[in-house]
This record gives structure tokens, C-alpha cells and sequence, in this order.
């Protein structure tokens, strides 16, 4: 069966089974086969949900520093895999972020101190510990190796290029904010971007918000209701970009922070939205 998505995404309210086909991607970036590390170039990737059946082929893997806290400053020390980019049989690459479970952590320094964009002037502040993130990701685990931005327009893509999807989970989700505008401003690679962010924190102040909805105006924020982190910084100092899909869950997930936040529970409502298969909880977040 084809790819189902287009180039770029949907008309919004957007197709929650073009959101479960990214979401599936970035809970392969959280998991890789059995005896690897890390997915490999030339490995495959294969999406599938009902009548979705999508064959990516990874590209790279990329790494980085993971999210430093008070709890656990030592954590950015930590060169770890975030994610991989992979092109499927149409042309389409994806680039899939996987969040951390350090975001509990920041979540409680509660400190959310804001630097200066760092790669677009003018496009306001940023959230620092995800800027610093951000300013890690490498396409290998040496530090000199070259930044995942400047990586992405020189990759042996094996067809032409016919979009570029950046998608990413909680610290993943502020990530893929920070990478799909500096992929659109700043590379050949912005003409056909759209960004598919799952309960991502707010990433920057007013200011770098307005910029990003101007520069990246194909974007869908997917954010449940009781989730914590997509409610974080408050504002006024922080805002939220625009394209919010929102996900109700009722009565039907735990009431607790993980237990809301999960990849798995993000699936799990949105599958609830097609009317096909019902994608399940995680142990133990059943209401």
C-alpha cells in the first residue's frame, strides 16, 4: 500500500493517522532492534497501521547531549542517541526526535532561564536547557563531528527529496520546534518542511514564537489536555507556536504525569479518533 500523507501535512484538523504514522516513528527513535545501539544506515523501518504501510530506509543516526537539571546536571555530559532521519519509498524524509525522561526533572527545577536564539537573529529567546540540546545534536558520537542542520542537506538520500518532515516527542517535541526553523530559514531544505510535534513543552518567548509560525507555518503541536509538560514555561515569558491538535482523555488514562505524557498514551487517543484499531495503553495507565 502507498504512503497516505502528502508532501506537507494535511488541512488542519489534521488526519490523527497521519499523526499515529509520525508518532510510530518517533517510538522507534525511543527503541531500536534487538542486539543494536542504535539504527544504522541502510537499516529499514517499516510504519504500519491499518491501511497505513509506509517502508523507511534510515539515513543516519543522530546523537547528542542529553537534558542537564539541578537533579542531574551531570546528564549533559551524556552523549546519547536522539533520533534517526530516514526516507521512505516516495521521497518524504523523516526526521524523528525521542524525548528524555530527564524533562520529569526539569519539570520540577522550575528555573526556565532563556538565551538568546542562537541561529536566526531577531527571532527572540529560547528555552536553554532545550537550546543546548538542540546545539548538541551531531550526526556521530564525536563531538566534532558535523551539526545535524548543517548534516541534513548533504545526506545520500537514495531518490529526490520530495519533503522534509521533522517530528519529535516532549524534549524531542521543543527539539524538532528549534530544528524546523533553522532547517527553514536557514537551509535549501525549507521550501517543502512541515513540523509534527507531540506534547512538546513551550520552546521560546513571544517573540521566537511569532517568528516560527511566519517561518514555519506547516506545523501541528499535538498536546493532551492533562498532559504537565506542554502546559510548561507559563507564560507571559514563554509562548506556544500555533497549530495546536488537542487530545481529550477523559476517563480513560491514569491519572498520573507519566502516565498522561507517554508516546504510548498520545497513540493510544489518537487511534481513538479514526474509528480503526484502537492502539493500547502501557501496563498500568489504564484508568
Amino acid at each position: 500500500m502507498g504512503n497516505p500523507s502528502a508532501a506537507v501535512p494535511p488541512a488542519k484538523p489534521p488526519d490523527p493517522k497521519i499523526a499515529i504514522q509520525y508518532g510510530i516513528l518517533i517510538k522507534d527513535a525511543e527503541a531500536v532492534p534487538t542486539g543494536q545501539t542504535v539504527y544504522n544506515p541502510g537499516d529499514t523501518i517499516n510504519v504500519t497501521y491499518d491501511a497505513i504501510n509506509v517502508s523507511y530506509e534510515v539515513l543516519t543516526t543522530f546523537y547528542g547531549n542529553d537534558l542537564a537539571t539541578d537533579i542531574n546536571p551531570g546528564r549533559a555530559l551524556d552523549i546519547v542517541s536522539f533520533g534517526f532521519v530516514a526516507q521512505d519509498l516516495a521521497g518524504n524524509v523523516v526526521v524523528a526526535i525521542r524525548g528524555t525522561e530527564g524533562i520529569l526533572e526539569w519539570l520540577q527545577d522550575a528555573k526556565f532561564l532563556a538565551i538568546k536564539c542562537p541561529f536566526l537573529a531577531g527571532a527572540g529567546f529560547t528555552e536553554d536547557g532545550f537550546t543546548a540540546v538542540y546545539e548538541s545534536l551531531r550526526v556521530a558520537q564525536d563531538p566534532a563531528s558535523k551539526r545535524l542542520v548543517d548534516a541534513l542537506p548533504g545526506l545520500p538520500f537514495p531518490r529526490p527529496v520530495a519533503s522534509i518532515i521533522i517530528t519529535g516527542h516532549s524534549l524531542g517535541g521543543a527539539v524538532a520546534t528549534l530544528l524546523a526553523l533553522d532547517v527553514a530559514a536557514n537551509t535549501a531544505l525549507g521550501h517543502n518542511l512541515a513540523a509534527w510535534t507531540f506534547a512538546s513543552p513551550r520552546t521560546g518567548n513571544p517573540s521566537f514564537a511569532d517568528t516560527y509560525n511566519q517561518v514555519v507555518p506547516n506545523t501541528i503541536r499535538v498536546a493532551n489536555r492533562l498532559d504537565l509538560v506542554p502546559k510548561l514555561p507559563l507564560p507571559p515569558l514563554y509562548d506556544h507556536i500555533l497549530g495546536i491538535y488537542e487530545l481529550n482523555p477523559m476517563l480513560k488514562v491514569k491519572l498520573d504525569i507519566l502516565c498522561q505524557h507517554h508516546i504510548t498514551t498520545y497513540l493510544h487517543l489518537m487511534s481513538l479518533q479514526t474509528g480503526g484499531t484502537v492502539l493500547p495503553l502501557d501496563q498500568g495507565c489504564v484508568f
